[in-house]
């Protein structure tokens, strides 16, 4: 089938058509105030590939740097407005696939082995030092989704736009209505869906919400933008075409709010925007981008708008996708049948609080397992943080490198060697908790020869410190 895009202005055109979408039913009457006694609404708008400065909302409100210039989303502007933002954001992977697996599960990538996307290489690929292992590409059916525990607890449930966690239908885990198991072209798998599928999933979702509301049924409803893929064949995008990606994403944000407050359902309903992982290419102030376990890989904004969310906070908790499950959970009251090896923590204490407070999770630190060769020329590596440091350990190497976020969140000075026993204890606890999970680990490359060059496309360019290549673009 091919695609062609209307020669009209997306951006206009977005706006113009959920206006008209949501007008239809301006004439309904507001929800009565009863609404507010039913268990909460959850509405999760999970944007693509969009990291820590890719909105024009300032994620930490000690750092001007946090926000992105000369990008304009009004729409994320006004839920961070209503609720709060989370400066020490992040995605559970440095990759899609990974990232929405997390999210809908509260387990890590580590845990549940999918620890990459799909693309028909896995283990070692040419002449690379290191064998990555074989991820797996399928969501595991006997993970318990967040559809599945809402759902279980009366509510109605839905999830339109990218799945990309499989082949199974998204009816399998949990989602009462769905446009089927998406990767990046869409429903009709065409080159570029957007931004045809940006509106038509912001319809569905405003259709959606007004159906559950009439019958008053307490809904889960989740809304995965597409890459703009015709777009990137290019290269890298620059400021232009990444604002042009986000107004579909911030159209929809703000259709959601107006949907809920027309409906009156904002004392009654949670909602959350985050991102799977961070830009490719440029991240500034952060190092690294989407394909890497620096800050710009997996630094993402976070923002949670609901009736236990203060407006207009900032919160310096470091939360992740993992988290958004169990809130979820704690919010509406579930309590029973709840899934065994979470990994996430509920945030509602510190949503309750102001921002401020304690996640408990079943261990303090927050691990990024990525054992595959990608966008850094370092290799596969894992991350993990704890308080305000930080520890990357590249596998070809062996090599590990220590920073404080608090006052390096760049992550230009290397601690390692004034701090070693600091670098021994978070190596320790990386080495425990990914063999708690049972992760999966790259391998010596028997085959490897050191006297011919890799033939890895991924790693070449930069220089050869901390930045991705940046010199081909990937929609995933």
């Amino acid at each position: 089938m091919t695609h062609t895009r209307p020669k009209i202005h997306v951006t206009s055109w977005i706006g113009a058509t959920l206006a008209a979408f949501s007008a239809a039913a301006l004439a309904a009457p507001a929800q009565e105030p009863a609404a507010a006694r039913r268990p909460p609404n959850f509405i999760v708008i999970l944007g693509e590939g969009a990291g820590w400065t890719s909105t024009s909302v300032q994620m930490d409100d000690r750092n001007p740097a946090s926000r992105g210039v000369g990008l304009k989303t009004p729409g994320i502007e006004r839920l961070a407005a209503a609720g709060m933002r989370f400066s020490d954001g992040y995605a559970a992977s440095p990759r899609c696939t990974p990232s929405r697996a997390a999210l809908f599960t509260g387990r890590s990538p580590a845990a549940l082995h999918m620890t990459f996307v799909g693309d028909g290489k896995g283990g070692a690929v040419g002449n690379t030092r290191m064998r990555s292992p074989q991820a797996s590409l399928e969501l595991p059916s006997e993970e318990t989704t967040i559809g599945e525990l809402l759902k279980r607890a009366g509510y109605a449930t839905a999830h339109f736009g990218k799945w990309h966690v499989g082949r199974e239908h998204p009816s399998r885990h949990g989602f009462d209505e769905s446009d089927g198991p998406t990767s990046n072209g869409g429903p009709e798998n065409v080159p570029d869906p957007n931004p045809k599928q940006a509106i038509e999933m912001a319809a569905h979702g405003i259709n959606f919400i007004e159906r559950q509301s009439k019958a008053g049924r307490p809904f889960y409803l989740q809304l995965s933008h597409y890459p703009s893929q015709a777009e990137k064949r290019g290269g890298n995008r620059d400021d232009a075409l990444l604002q042009k990606e986000l107004s579909s994403t911030d159209l929809s944000v703000g259709a959601m709010l107006d949907t809920v407050d027309r409906l009156g359902l904002r004392g009654s309903t949670y909602i959350v925007y985050t991102t799977d992982h961070g830009s490719q290419g440029r991240n500034l102030p952060l190092a690294g981008g989407k394909g890497g376990v620096w800050e710009g890989g997996i630094r993402v904004p976070f923002i949670v708008a609901g009736p236990a969310a203060a407006a207009n906070t900032c919160s310096h908790v470091r939360v992740s996708a993992t988290d958004i499950l169990p809130t979820f959970a704690e919010l509406a009251g579930v309590r029973e049948s709840l899934p065994r090896g979470w990994e996430g923590g509920s945030l509602a204490a510190v949503l309750r609080n102001g921002g401020v407070g304690v996640v408990r999770r079943s261990r303090p630190e927050f691990v990024v397992h990525f054992p595959h060769y990608d966008k850094d020329p370092l290799g596969p590596a894992s991350a993990i943080l704890l308080g305000s440091q930080k520890l990357i350990r590249f596998y070809e190497t062996g090599s590990q490198r220590l920073f404080d976020l608090s006052t390096d969140p760049s992550e230009r000075v290397d601690l390692a060697a004034q701090q070693p026993e600091r670098v021994a204890e978070l190596s320790k606890r990386l080495d425990d908790y990914l063999k708690s999970v049972g992760a999966q680990m790259p391998a010596s490359n028997p085959k490897f020869d050191p006297s011919r060059p890799s033939d890895l496309p991924a790693r070449g360019g930069g220089r050869g410190r901390r930045r991705p290549d940046t010199t081909k673009e990937d929609p995933c």
